[in-house]
């Protein structure tokens, strides 16, 4: 082991070598698959890989994913009991389609309780696989929890967790540096109004599955946190801030919540989530979409959840029920909070009474950012009937939209047919059906300006090594909802056209193909993209686990879109194809009981107006170390890097502190290293510790032009998190 971690180290002096780059990895790859220790640790990698691309389509680096992975989290901590479930608990999970649940609960209807979790293997579409894949988070046991509980009961066995969490960039950014007062009145957002400390914490009970309440505040970088801290103090300053400057976090969230007690299904107060159907009518949070997990093309609703997230508007605030009789559902909702907005008008009273753009980033680190803090209320009330059957599922769904101002966005050519108005009402209706192998749903929605919405999709399962996948959407172009997530390119269900194919082969135990292709059209003007376009989204993955302790893949995913050229001719923007190539090579394997070891190598071909080529690399090695009975735990990577260019940029998932987030771009040239500590202080006290560093070869000034900028080649950020359980 020593030798193979002196060549990796060697190997770094000499990075941008090509040639010693694929030597490198050749050997380095090839000759740890003699190793042959045995591990049963699950690997997570397909809802990494399935965050990747979130993080790539949205350009998010520090979006917060906590509603994607929050209830794998929580069933891992608390698995559920396959004896004692239903098929919305385990469709929550995301790691099942439809096709098993329905075989999962008949075999146990007509088999009775299962007696041990390899009884699986006799139930029909279960392989190893995944078997495997879901091992840590479900049990099978004839001890059932009940939710006919008291108030004495639930106190003495629920679970009380307090999280606290700290996190900066080391190094000075321009943002916080000083300024006279004569440049802050030229430029009064030239300045952040806080301090550089993330500074995140939250306290959270829960008692099974059945109750959860808390609260979640927190700072985000540069925000202010401390008003008697304020740097600057002019009068006409502190009347740019429009008051909204207080002391303490810049974010709070709270809720209680409750479900599956007697007749309420879900009781929800203060802040929820609401999603049904297939995203197009309500879903207020993220969700899944094009990966390797080809399944994931289905939206699996979780109707109303708690929130305990901090992404500042995917959320609702208020109070929701689901009630259930037999196999009918009623919910209802309702939502009033006030949200970030541009106003471009005021009342006489200095009362906001037009606004021009809705603000989204949930940042308040700026003087701008912070007039537009909760400048107007936005009103949201609707509801869900639904009948679920075991294999028959129907709902109508209902939401009405209201801002207490006019919203009159600054139209343009593209978005002529986007949302602008002080109110919206949608409607929807979606099924789910299950023919032997075959899993019909779909959604239809229509918004009050009368643009319709239409997805409908099939999973196929033809033998438990064989699945097909096929989705259709037609989103018009005057199709309009703010609060919808359903399946495409684009970020909102409008003015789309598209057809998905997507099949998963097992020929043997060891090997998986993966394979999808989606075509799609935008029938109206796109944002840079001044005519109707087109394009195409490609992927095939082969997996091969030779054994438990190994697990690699190799795929190829490849994009093209439309978008206007660089080049204007005689004042005409033309459209000119994009093309986006990555291939990579990913591999882990144990080589201890106690040592884990990944690596990656992708690479990128990003073409231009078909006569531009810009091409990048990334390599990175990851060492994880635990040991079973042993308090600490590290993980650590290296990395290096080179791009043409920013558009030739390059994702990658990395581990970090739970609840935080990183998935950063890697462009430019340059190397990038973090290591993080898990320690258990004792039983209910945990500790993390993560430090990160990109080193730039190319350049002096990072993020040049930008607050964030630094004057030299290094950025380093630290990460600090304590959890006491009791």
């Amino acid at each position: 082991m020593n030798n193979k971690i002196y060549i990796l180290f060697q190997f770094a002096n000499s990075a941008f070598s090509k040639n010693g780059l694929l030597l490198f990895l050749l050997t380095f790859n090839l000759s740890l698959l003699t190793y042959s220790q045995d591990t049963t640790k699950i690997d997570d990698s397909a809802i990494q890989q399935q965050l990747e691309i979130i993080g790539e389509n949205s350009d998010d680096e520090d979006a917060d994913y906590t509603n994607l992975v929050e209830v794998l989290i929580y069933s891992n901590q608390n698995p559920i009991n396959l004896n004692k479930t239903n098929k919305e608990e385990l469709q929550a999970l995301g790691l099942l389609n439809d096709i098993q649940i329905n075989h999962l609960l008949s075999h146990i209807e007509k088999h009775g309780k299962l007696i041990s979790i390899y009884e699986l293997q006799g139930v029909n579409g279960f392989d190893l696989q995944t078997i495997q894949k879901i091992l840590p988070y479900v049990k099978v046991t004839d001890n059932f929890a009940t939710a006919h509980f008291g108030a004495k009961e639930m106190f003495k066995n629920g679970q009380h967790t307090i999280l606290l969490r700290y996190g900066r960039t080391i190094e000075d950014q321009t943002g916080f540096s000083s300024i006279d007062s004569a440049s802050l009145t030229n430029s009064m957002n030239s300045r952040y109004i806080g301090s550089p400390d993330k500074i995140y914490a939250r306290y959270r009970f829960t008692y099974g599955t059945n109750i959860s309440w808390g609260v979640t505040a927190e700072k985000d970088q540069g925000e202010l946190f401390l008003k008697d801290k304020q740097k600057f103090k002019y009068d006409w300053y502190e009347n740019s801030l429009n008051g909204n400057q207080k002391t303490g976090f810049d974010f709070y969230s709270a809720h209680f919540y409750m479900k599956n007690v007697k007749f309420i299904k879900a009781l929800a107060i203060g802040d929820y989530q609401a999603t049904f159907g297939q995203g197009l009518t309500l879903w207020s949070g993220q969700a899944f979409g094009k990966s390797s997990d080809i399944m994931s093309t289905k939206r699996s609703a979780g109707g109303i959840r708690a929130y305990t997230s901090v992404d500042e508007n995917r959320f609702m605030r208020g109070a929701a029920t689901t009630l259930g009789y037999k196999k009918l559902e009623a919910t209802a909702f309702y939502s009033r909070k006030r949200v970030d907005a541009n106003i471009s008008d005021t009342t006489d009273t200095g009362e906001a009474a037009e606004i021009s753009s809705l603000q989204e980033t949930g940042y308040h680190s700026t003087s701008s950012e912070l007039a537009d803090k909760d400048a107007i209320l936005q009103t949201m009330l609707g509801g869900n009937v639904s009948y679920k059957g075991r294999k028959f599922n129907l709902g109508v769904s209902a939401l009405s939209y209201q801002l207490d101002v006019d919203y009159n966005r600054a139209l343009s050519y593209y978005n002529q047919f986007e949302y602008s108005s002080s109110k919206n009402f949608n409607v929807g209706v979606d099924y789910n059906f299950i023919v032997r192998n075959f899993n019909f749903f779909g959604e239809a929605g229509m918004s009050e300006s009368g643009g319709k919405a239409f997805v409908n999709g099939v999973l196929i399962s033809l033998d438990p090594r064989l699945s097909f996948t096929t989705v259709h959407r037609y989103y018009e172009r005057n199709f309009q909802n703010l609060m919808s997530n359903g399946f495409g390119e684009s970020t909102r269900p409008a003015n789309e056209k598209g057809l998905y194919i997507g099949a998963v082969a097992k020929p043997t135990n060891k090997t998986t193909i993966t394979a999808y292709y989606d075509r799609f059209e935008f029938p109206w003007l796109r944002y840079q993209a001044n005519a109707p376009s087109y394009g195409n989204d490609y992927m095939a993955q082969f997996n091969y686990t030779p054994s438990k302790k190994v697990d690699m893949y190799v795929r190829i995913r490849t994009r093209d879109k439309q978008k206007n050229s660089v080049n204007v001719v005689d004042l005409i923007d033309y459209l000119v194809p994009v093309k986006q190539s990555n291939y990579r090579f990913n591999i882990s394997y144990t080589i201890s009981k106690t040592i884990k070891l990944k690596n990656r190598i992708e690479l990128i071909d990003y073409k231009l107006d078909n006569n531009k080529t810009e091409k990048g690399y990334l390599v990175y090695q990851d060492v994880v170390y635990s040991k079973l009975g042993k308090p600490l735990s590290i993980t650590l990577r290296y990395a290096i890097f080179q791009t043409d260019s920013y558009d030739a940029r390059i994702y990658a998932y990395e581990n970090d502190i739970p609840g935080s987030f990183s998935i950063p771009a890697y462009y430019d040239r340059g190397s990038r290293f973090y290591i993080m500590l898990d320690y258990n202080l004792t039983r209910n006290i945990e500790l993390w510790l993560r430090y990160s560093q990109t080193y730039y070869d190319n350049k002096t000034v990072i993020s040049e032009g930008s607050l964030s900028e630094i004057q030299g080649n290094t950025k380093s950020e630290i990460k600090a998190q304590v959890r006491f359980k009791f």
